[in-house]
């Protein structure tokens, strides 16, 4: 679970929190995705959702999607589907 990050500004008298989600977290969330939708293939947009609300964790999920790709986590279906592979659902204890 990521924690908050506590970031001071020049001029401000209260800190900022800020949620920091690191990748590894964002791929379990991106993988558990496929679990949550009981379904092995889904598209980019639903994958988005792995980031939140969070308009940089979301960019970050594009960055993250590619790496799964690589890693043999997950598969590209085309038209921005992708698959779950044996190796994905073993990483996330399916």
């Amino acid at each position: 679970m990521s924690q908050p990050a506590i970031i001071a500004r020049e001029g401000v008298d209260v800190p900022l929190l800020i949620k920091v989600t690191t990748m590894e977290e964002l791929a379990s969330r991106v993988l558990n995705l496929f679990t949550q939708m009981n379904s092995d293939t889904l598209d980019l947009h639903t994958l988005f959702e792995a980031g939140g609300n969070d308009p940089e964790a979301r960019e970050q999920v594009i960055d993250l999607v590619a790496q799964l790709v690589r890693e043999g986590l997950i598969e590209e279906r085309g038209s921005d589907f992708y698959a779950i592979t044996t190796k994905g659902r073993a990483a996330v204890g399916n």
